[in-house]
């Protein structure tokens, strides 16, 4: 559904597209329920113990097709589990439940672009090469495309401070 508002002097019409918002919001809210459920299910697997994450890690350096320069900073990783592990927990949950509230979208989104991107790279040749770029990018999207400005408390915050670039 598109909305016209009145014509502009050079003969254009401003056109809203809420309906992009509110897909955008979609988006928005399903990748941080993805966070918020990897972090669940992960702490099921005690994969934010030192053990497991080293274990986690270790078997992506032994499987995955990944360059070697990664591979060198997943195995710096893997060495400081007892500091990684939580990092990683902390930075899954956070994503997520900003994410799902839609509190500074664009630079959680952007860390989510960031952060699925180094698993996607980690994971190469081990999972379905589609199976992390799809939220990448729908990551990516979401820091572009102001996606809390619906749905979210950065649609509050915009109202109050509607030129600022976090939301």
């Amino acid at each position: 559904m598109t909305i016209s508002t009145s014509p502009r002097s050079d003969g254009t019409t401003v056109v809203r597209e809420p309906d992009a918002a509110n897909g955008l919001a979609i988006v928005r809210v399903t990748i941080g329920a993805m966070f918020v459920w990897v972090f669940f299910e992960n702490l099921g697997k005690g994969l934010y113990t030192p053990a497991g994450y080293a274990g986690l890690i270790n078997n992506y350096i032994k499987n995955s097709h990944s360059p070697a320069i990664w591979k060198s900073v997943m195995a710096l990783a893997a060495s400081h589990a007892a500091m990684a592990a939580p990092l990683q927990a902390m930075t899954e949950i956070s994503l997520g439940v900003v994410l799902v509230v839609g509190l500074l979208t664009r630079p959680a989104a952007f860390v989510a672009f960031l952060y699925l991107g180094s698993l996607w790279i980690s994971e190469w040749g081990t999972a379905w090469i589609w199976e992390l770029l799809v939220p990448v990018l729908a990551s990516l999207g979401l820091a572009v495309g102001s996606a809390g400005r619906r749905w979210g408390v950065d649609a509050w915050l915009a109202q109050r401070w509607p030129s600022s670039p976090w939301w």
